[in-house]
């Protein structure tokens, strides 16, 4: 049998898509990690999802009435980036692509970040270091996998890794798509992770979707697999069961940190909204392929699961609340959004004060005076 044509093992997978609770032999050596999971962090995997999903929404309804020059929707995955961002420690660095919203927001950003990002009012975002490790937004595709790798081969090479002690040993995760795996960048860092050993986790969230490239034309066998021909073990997730995205990248962060190596792993999902809100999906995409990963929805599913577990109705609708308030806060700060003044483009070109940055703000000060009020 030609390897290309080899049965695939099952994707990971806690909860099926009407939200019951399955352990077998596919999952139960990552079963551990949900056992040890209380009450509490259940709930917040729940308020993580709802939350992104409305402030997701409202930000691209933003962006339709003109407040934001473009939006790229997570709709969808919030499962595998829950999952995976709630697995990460407090010392670990994570490289999120352009649509990693839940992620931000589990990292302590202020979401306000991403939008002015988004309106164009920010150069760069944030910056990490007072965001728990969040490094900042992509749009070059796959080149966040190079900074990752780079980063990564640094913590070992200062030491702070791979001692032992994981409440202080660091380990980094990248997150990517479907479409980037087909960039160089991101082969040229799978290179990298495996001759250094560095200790990381590539989080690939395979949406099926390459923007209206669909995953079957880029590649002839599971995404997972690639990441096998540069020596880094692979795994596939259901990515729209945010236990499985949980328990699977807790698992392969362990060994990473500890000096096991780089992983790979893909979960499994989809972008039910457009690639930014400057596509059209129903130009290149089946409305039954839409409906079939609707009805796998994680958010309901995971509704269904705590609703097994005793969860009544009073909680579900505490959190809708909170989203419906963050969402508004969010607008109203975004409508309070000023434009930036002239000196940003100065001001972060050198990192310490610069003598020709002087000259050249001053040049630029006086061309737009001469122009005088009324211009």
């Amino acid at each position: 049998m030609a390897d290309n044509a080899r049965p695939e093992p099952a994707a990971v997978q806690f909860l099926s898509a009407d939200g019951s609770f399955r352990s077998d032999e596919t999952n139960d050596e990552y079963l551990p990690f949900i056992e040890a999971l209380g009450d509490d962090e259940l709930r917040q995997f729940h308020r993580d999802m709802v939350v992104t999903r409305r402030f997701d929404l409202e930000a691209t309804n933003l962006q339709r009435q003109g407040q934001l020059a473009l939006w790229p929707p997570s709709h969808g995955q919030e499962a595998a980036q829950v999952g995976s961002a709630r697995a990460a420690r407090v010392q670990d660095h994570l490289f999120p692509s352009y649509r990693e919203h839940a992620v931000g927001l589990i990292r302590g950003l202020d979401i306000l970040g991403i939008v002015a990002l988004m309106r164009g009012v920010s150069n760069g975002g944030w910056n990490p270091a007072e965001n728990n490790n969040f490094h900042l937004y992509t749009l070059v595709l796959g080149s966040q996998a190079l900074h990752a790798t780079g980063y990564a081969m640094g913590l070992t090479l200062d030491g702070v890794t791979g001692t032992g002690d994981p409440e202080t040993d660091q380990a980094v995760v990248v997150y990517f798509g479907d479409g980037a795996t087909s960039q160089g960048d991101v082969s040229e860092a799978l290179v990298f992770a495996a001759s250094f050993q560095t200790p990381q986790v590539f989080f690939l969230q395979n949406n099926q979707w390459a923007i209206s490239v669909p995953v079957g034309v880029q590649s002839r066998i599971p995404l997972y697999r690639r990441s096998g021909g540069f020596g880094v073990p692979g795994i596939q997730v259901d990515g729209n069961d945010v236990l499985a995205s949980y328990a699977v990248t807790r698992k392969n962060l362990e060994e990473a940190r500890a000096g096991g190596g780089p992983r790979m792993i893909e979960a499994l999902t989809y972008r039910v909204g457009a690639h930014t809100t400057s596509d059209d999906p129903s130009k290149y995409r089946d409305t039954r392929e839409l409906d079939t990963w609707v009805g796998r929805d994680p958010i309901r599913r995971f509704e269904a699961f705590l609703r097994s577990r005793g969860e009544g109705d009073a909680f579900f609708a505490e959190v809708a609340t909170e989203a419906e308030d963050s969402s508004a806060d969010l607008r109203r700060r975004t409508l309070e959004l000023g434009a930036p003044t002239t000196d940003v483009i100065f001001d972060h070109v050198y990192s310490e004060p610069h003598p020709l940055m002087d000259v050249q703000k001053r040049w630029l000060t006086d061309y737009e005076a001469s122009f005088g009020a009324n211009a």
